[in-house]
Formats: structure tokens, C-alpha cells, sequence
């Protein structure tokens, strides 16, 4: 092992755990020049990091934060680092695991589960605006495709496309955070809600979506063709109606810009 990549092991050992293996040798006391002690010196760079890192998530995380208060992030932000430390040059990864965490910490007298909900819509934002981008599907190349053949057509997704389902208000309690507007109260649904997600432009855009549009949606996602999410819908209308049913997604899709490729098979 190199003296340099010891030394930036304990540094990190350092930050991360406290661990005081780079105490001696490694940090020169300053003697009587400062008088300020070597575990002072540490501490201050240990803070900095805890604090930059309280930063990151609170990026990531906005209305996690504001849900919680400064006091109760900050705590439970020292308590995720414990549990996965950054590991990721970039800080942008930091939080890919808070959802997971939280659903623990939430069983703790100081969660909800609207932490978990909230921390799952926003990281599914950030991973729509950081998603590739892709030039979108047009509704002329659709048409160009002959009629008679439109039951074999499966469709590929725009790379920032992603769906939840959501027992809490969490789309309406993040609008208001991110508006700035008057605060409204964590809402548990009579049941959980379908929605969509995704990245036009360099806007995100979320809606709701209707039972049998979800399920044509992830159907189609998982590569079900045309006449397959014919045949599904038909579990909430009839037969005749479900070809212009799953025709009437399509458009929107495109619309929407989700899709970027349609296959025959």
C-alpha cells in the first residue's frame, strides 16, 4: 500500500467513522505557532464534510426536508451516512438510498411514511431530469405504420420515463414546497394512486393516471405489444372499444413525448 493511499484511507476512516488511525503520524502538531490541537484540526474537516453532505440531500431531497424541519433531517442525515456512506466521486448519488433507509427509520418515533413516499418521488424526479437524453417518437411515424400490422407493434421508452404508485398526497404536499406556497397537511388516500413520470425538454412533468392506462403503460414498458393491451384493458371496457382506447394512449404518449422508438415484430 502507497503512503499516499494510506494516508487518504484514514483520512476517509477519519470523516466517516472517526476512526483516529491518522492521528499519528500523519498530522504534524502545530506546537505553540496556533496552539490549536490536532483532534481541533480534524474536527474541523470532519464538520465540513458532515455538513456538505447534509447539503447533497437536502438537494436531492428538498420537501423531505422542509417535512421534517431542519432538526430532525439533520439528525436523520448523520444516521444515513452511518448506515451508507458515500462511496460515489459524485454527491449527485449520495441519496440513491434514502428511500430504503427511511422505510426503516420511519418505524422510529421520529418517521412517517410520508418520508418514504416523498423521498421515492423525488429521487424518481432527479433520476427524470438526469435521465439520457433521446429524440422523441413523432405522430407521423406512427402513421406511416400500416394499420393491418399495429397489433405487433411494442414501443421503447423514453429513458426518463418511470411509474409509482402513491398511497399519500406526495405529488400535491412537493407542489406546494416547491411553489413556495401555504403548507398543506400529509394526507393517507382510500387507496394508492398510479403515476407517471417523466422528462420533456428540460422540464419535468408528473399526472395521475387511470387504472387501465397504467396498466397498458407498464404492460407496455415491459414489452407487451399493441394487441396484448388490447386484450388487458378489456378487464374495465369492452372489446369494441379497446382498440381506440389503447390508440387514445398512444397519442398521448407521443404527445407527452415518452416514446422514442415503435418495433414490429
Amino acid at each position: 500500500m502507497s503512503d499516499l493511499y494510506r494516508l487518504q484511507k484514514n483520512m476517509m476512516a477519519w470523516l466517516t467513522e472517526k476512526n483516529e488511525a491518522i492521528v499519528k503520524p500523519d498530522i504534524v502538531d502545530t506546537g505553540e505557532v496556533n496552539k490549536v490541537s490536532v483532534e481541533q484540526r480534524l474536527a474541523v474537516y470532519g464538520n465540513a464534510y458532515g455538513y456538505r453532505l447534509i447539503d447533497a440531500l437536502s438537494d436531492n431531497y428538498p420537501a423531505v426536508h422542509t417535512l421534517m424541519g431542519d432538526d430532525d433531517f439533520y439528525e436523520m442525515t448523520y444516521a444515513y451516512m452511518a448506515a451508507h456512506p458515500s462511496s460515489h466521486f459524485s454527491l449527485r448519488y449520495f441519496g440513491h438510498k434514502l428511500e430504503e433507509f427511511l422505510s426503516e427509520y420511519e418505524k422510529s418515533e421520529k418517521g412517517l411514511p410520508i418520508y418514504t413516499e416523498m423521498a421515492r418521488f423525488e429521487w424518481s424526479l432527479r433520476n427524470a431530469f438526469d435521465a439520457k437524453n433521446t429524440k422523441p417518437l413523432t405522430l407521423e411515424s406512427l402513421q406511416e405504420i400500416p394499420v393491418e400490422r399495429w397489433g405487433e407493434l411494442k414501443f421503447q421508452f423514453h429513458p426518463s420515463v418511470s411509474r409509482v404508485d402513491l398511497e399519500w398526497n406526495t405529488p400535491q404536499l412537493w407542489a406546494a414546497i416547491d411553489e413556495g406556497a401555504d403548507p398543506i397537511a400529509p394526507e393517507k388516500l382510500e387507496h394508492p394512486y398510479a403515476w407517471l413520470l417523466w422528462r420533456k425538454e428540460l422540464l419535468n412533468y408528473y399526472r395521475s393516471l387511470d387504472i387501465d392506462e397504467a396498466y397498458s403503460l407498464d404492460a407496455a414498458i415491459q414489452g407487451s405489444d399493441f394487441s396484448s393491451l388490447c386484450e388487458g384493458v378489456c378487464e374495465w371496457i369492452d372489446e369494441e372499444h379497446a382498440p381506440a382506447r389503447v390508440a387514445g394512449f398512444l397519442s398521448q404518449w407521443i404527445n407527452d413525448e415518452l416514446l422514442v422508438e415503435i418495433k414490429l415484430d
